[in-house]
């Protein structure tokens, strides 16, 4: 059976961040993501990160003896250390030390469920481990299993690949990565020619982003359209899921759900996920889900537009959709212009949710009627299909149909605009 894994987290607040306390708390949960029990903090508070250990040499010894009180097994710090920051540290304390990359790594591991977030999981993994592979080799002797020594579960076997082959192994990797994303793109072209527009869901991670998704599936998307994976807990979405949404009225938008933010996310994970970000970049709308349960959730909101920003995503319109209202004394379903307060998962909200797309992603349609003669009777499907029909009467020589529709049908029927 494997040994619990306890570990004694350790922070250092530079300068005395807001944040700090919560990414702290955060660090707790995504150690027990990775079922990992927190039996020990310490906090340090210095004008900079120490470079030759991340705290000062006395810290390191209280946090020594803290861990040999408490019979932990690890040490996790609260951000990414660099190779020799890994070595001092385990050379002082005898123990594995691990990082919030690590951590973050781990969690990513376990929830990629697509190739593609497989691959680009790798990736990341790979990028961080080369220029720690002494480091990492060493923590590997000390102890096996576990989180943190397994990168992608071949523990010492794939360290002990040389620098070289890990290079060339990124490269096969980025390669097949190329092939699904040229796919996808392919697939996003296609959306683009059936001139439907992309709301995309973003924000921190388990915000309820999914359960959001899932409730405009259920209330309004095809019985076909299948429900996307939703969980309580961090990362449960890695992968970007795409379901159409058809309104009553024949509008009909795709809606999309895309991986989570984090504060300090791995840049190799930014990197990697980029593409997977791309769905992100095409939008014609952004709705930003915020947990207004957490009390944090200012800061959250910052991280998520933070991240936006560093995968050059500055110019969309954005809707906030304060989630979870009911956890906490809101009145909901509330609408303050490009604001709504809602609870996704008791279904209160959708519709008001589903009124302020409407209003972005159908602002340019126009209003007119149009006669189509009764040999063109594809014409009469495609707009029943694309378009906003009205109402439909019928002449001795044609159709006559009152249509509301994208600028870009008219253009490509205006023959038969009256």
């Amino acid at each position: 059976m494997e040994e619990q894994q306890k570990a004694i987290i350790v922070g250092v607040n530079v300068k005395h961040q807001e944040d700090f306390e919560y990414s702290m708390e955060e660090l707790r949960n995504l150690s027990s993501a990775c079922h990992v029990e927190v039996v020990g903090q310490l906090v340090q508070n210095l004008e900079r990160v120490n470079n030759s250990h991340y705290i000062g040499k006395g810290k390191v010894q209280e946090v020594k003896a803290l861990y040999d009180m408490q019979e932990a097994n690890m040490v996790i710090f609260n951000d990414e250390l660099s190779p020799s920051q890994i070595r001092n540290l385990e050379a002082e304390l005898q123990c594995k030390v691990i990082d919030r990359t690590i951590l973050i790594l781990d969690i990513f591991e376990k929830r990629a469920k697509t190739r593609e977030a497989q691959l680009q999981v790798e990736v990341a993994q790979l990028q961080y481990m080369l220029p720690r592979l002494i480091g990492l080799r060493e923590s590997l002797g000390r102890q096996g299993g576990g989180v943190g020594t397994k990168n992608k579960g071949a523990g010492e076997t794939k360290l002990e690949l040389d620098r070289r082959r890990i290079e060339d192994k990124i490269s096969a990797l980025n390669k097949e990565l190329e092939i699904l994303v040229s796919q996808r793109q392919t697939q996003r072209k296609k959306r683009q020619r059936n001139e439907l527009p992309v709301v995309s869901l973003v924000g921190y991670t388990n915000a309820g982003k999914s359960t959001i998704m899932n409730a405009m599936v259920e209330s309004f998307g095809p019985s076909s359209e299948k429900l996307v994976f939703e969980k309580d807990m961090l990362f449960a979405t890695l992968e970007t899921s795409v379901r159409k949404i058809r309104l009553k009225d024949n509008k009909s938008f795709l809606l999309t759900d895309t991986v989570g933010f984090v504060s300090k996310l791995p840049h190799h994970l930014v990197k990697a996920f980029r593409s997977t970000l791309e769905e992100v970049a095409e939008a014609d709308l952004l709705i930003h889900v915020i947990d207004y349960s957490n009390s944090e959730h200012e800061n959250l909101m910052d991280i998520t537009d933070n991240t936006l920003k560093e995968i050059g995503i500055t110019d969309i319109d954005t809707v906030l959709a304060y989630n979870k209202c009911d956890m906490v004394n809101c009145t909901i379903p509330l609408v303050e212009d490009q604001s709504i307060y809602l609870a996704a998962k008791q279904r209160v909200g959708l519709t008001e949710l589903v009124d302020i797309i409407s209003s972005h992603v159908f602002k340019d349609y126009i209003h007119c009627e149009m006669f189509i003669p009764y040999e063109q009777g594809q014409v009469v499907s495609y707009l029943n299909e694309h378009a906003h029909v009205i109402s439909t009467t019928y002449d001795p020589d044609g159709t006559r149909l009152n249509i509301e529709c994208r600028p870009m049908v008219i253009e490509k029927y205006r023959e038969y605009v009256v």
